[in-house]
């Protein structure tokens, strides 16, 4: 038996109930990724959230997009205790299981919204209608916006109007799976006066998009540095030694303005045309 490690509890269907890292999780045991890494380590992409932890104190708001489950919005908000932390997620499904796991863990600074983020340009979508009791990649799932059959429309929201008088943001993390462009786009006003930090996903499965989103990035005043966080992590909260991800993980972009000076030694991006997962 691992450390820490009290086993899952059935909720019935496809619920299961564990205590991760960072609190009491609800999880879709058919998720063939977060819900797996949940179920086996008792966290979800630990790097992400270290990186955060040095940005981050207690007062500090923080915009996340394309919060799923909560996995990490749990260690969020408890980073930003006193602060508040602005959580979004399309898929009704997961939607209720965040705010299932916001509620069982008496989370008071997280607010929760049943959308999607975008532009003017971009302001319909829809997700495909998923079967959540077979194995999928719930954390996965693309926005389009083409309505085909059995396609469910989603809430559209744009950052600057949901947040035309936010006067502070110290972090907008973005996990949108393809959809980064259009928010960042939707939110430019914002970025420009609270000059936050941003942390975007850019997969090599939206290689297509990669080059354009470095550069809207850059043309906004940030330096901009690849974190690369395998889905192991050996030092895991259930102290499992096995890698059931070998070769897998996430590729994401720590963004900081200009006129911000920060020592890392995370590698930096220079040529907007390259990815670290592109031969």
């Amino acid at each position: 038996m691992y450390n820490n490690f009290k086993g899952s509890i059935s909720l019935g269907g496809f619920n299961e109930l564990i205590r991760m890292r960072d609190g009491w999780i609800v999880y879709n045991k058919n998720d063939r990724f977060i819900g797996r890494s949940l179920k086996e380590y008792g966290e979800w992409s630990q790097g992400e959230i270290d990186l955060c932890k040095q940005i981050l104190t207690p007062v500090d708001v923080v915009i996340e997009v394309g919060s799923n489950i909560g996995s990490h919005t749990l260690a969020l908000s408890k980073i930003v205790q006193k602060g508040t932390i602005y959580s979004f997620e399309p898929q009704a499904v997961v939607f209720l299981n965040l705010c299932a796991n916001i509620s069982i863990n008496s989370i008071t600074n997280c607010v929760c919204s049943q959308s999607a983020l975008s532009d003017s340009n971009l302001n319909r979508l829809f997700y495909p209608k998923v079967v959540y009791s077979q194995e999928g990649n719930f954390g996965g799932i693309s926005l389009s916006n083409e309505n085909i059959e059995s396609s469910i429309e989603a809430n559209v929201e744009i950052l600057d109007e949901r947040f035309f008088n936010l006067k502070k943001l110290k972090l907008l993390k973005i996990d949108a799976e393809g959809m980064e462009i259009n928010i960042i786009k939707g939110g430019i006003n914002l970025l420009k006066r609270t000059k936050p930090f941003l942390y975007v996903e850019n997969e090599i499965a939206h290689f297509d998009k990669s080059q354009e989103l470095i550069e809207l990035i850059f043309s906004l005043g940030y330096r901009i540095f690849w974190h690369i966080v395998p889905m192991f992590n050996e030092d895991n909260f259930f102290n499992n030694p096995e890698n059931i991800f070998t070769g897998l993980g996430s590729s994401n972009m720590l963004c900081i303005r200009d006129d911000f000076t920060i020592n890392t030694d995370l590698p930096e991006i220079k040529d907007s045309s390259l990815h670290p997962f592109k031969k």
